[in-house]
């Protein structure tokens, strides 16, 4: 079986919206990691993106592998971030990609047509209009707000993903966003929020990630 046919051959995936938690090694470690993902889905996540840089591919495989099945079982769409080898050898959904990332020609063509591509855009409409026409399949706009994730990130406000609409590709926004600013952030535009802190860094992530996603049901 070919690469892309092991990532296009199968699977049910949920729509490009809704919330979407990312995880982190220092809010979500090892040990945690499944149990907290399981959290996050139980409590409405429709995305999960397997976030980790650390250089232990054994046990990074073996995680992406378990979040995968824990995802498809519970019926969300599981993305891994920058990594392609690794999207490959665990059979993700698809793959999140920033600038210095793995170009999307490659990823297409070694995850396939039915493969989920997001791209970071951070501040830029020029870079989501040439994602959309590469054929992205999500665009990524942040920080919306300031970002413990990610406190370097450039700014990115409200008015760009309403703007970004206009590229007929589903919006995702990131950086900072909680249940106290999500409802303007879904307002603006947003299909999917993209969040860590907000739910992996709270006591409680269920009811944090049902909070979040029930925003969608409401605004």
């Amino acid at each position: 079986m070919t690469e892309a046919a092991v990532i296009s051959a199968s699977r049910h995936r949920p729509p490009l919206g809704g919330l979407y938690v990312i995880t982190d090694a220092h809010l979500t470690p090892g040990n945690r990691l499944i149990e907290a993902a399981g959290e996050a889905l139980a409590g409405g996540a429709r995305w999960l993106q397997y976030r980790d840089k650390g250089d232990d591919e054994t046990r990074r495989l073996a995680e992406a592998r378990a979040l995968q099945r824990l995802c498809h079982e519970q019926g969300a769409g599981f993305i891994v971030n920058d990594d392609l080898d690794l999207a490959v050898a665990c059979g993700a959904d698809g793959l999140h990609i920033g600038a210095d990332d793995a170009p999307l020609a490659e990823a297409r063509a070694r995850l396939g047509p039915e493969a989920v591509i997001g791209i970071s855009c951070y501040n830029r409409l020029d870079l989501a209009r040439e994602a959309a026409a590469a054929g992205a399949d999500y665009l990524a706009f942040g920080s919306l707000y300031p970002s413990q994730t990610k406190p370097e990130a450039v700014a990115a406000g409200l008015a760009l993903i309403h703007d970004a609409r206009t590229f007929g590709r589903p919006v995702c926004a990131i950086g900072g966003i909680d249940a106290g600013n999500a409802a303007a952030v879904i307002a603006a535009g947003a299909n999917l929020i993209a969040v860590v802190s907000a739910v992996f860094g709270v006591a409680d992530i269920r009811t944090a990630a049902r909070r979040l996603s029930m925003l969608f049901k409401t605004g």
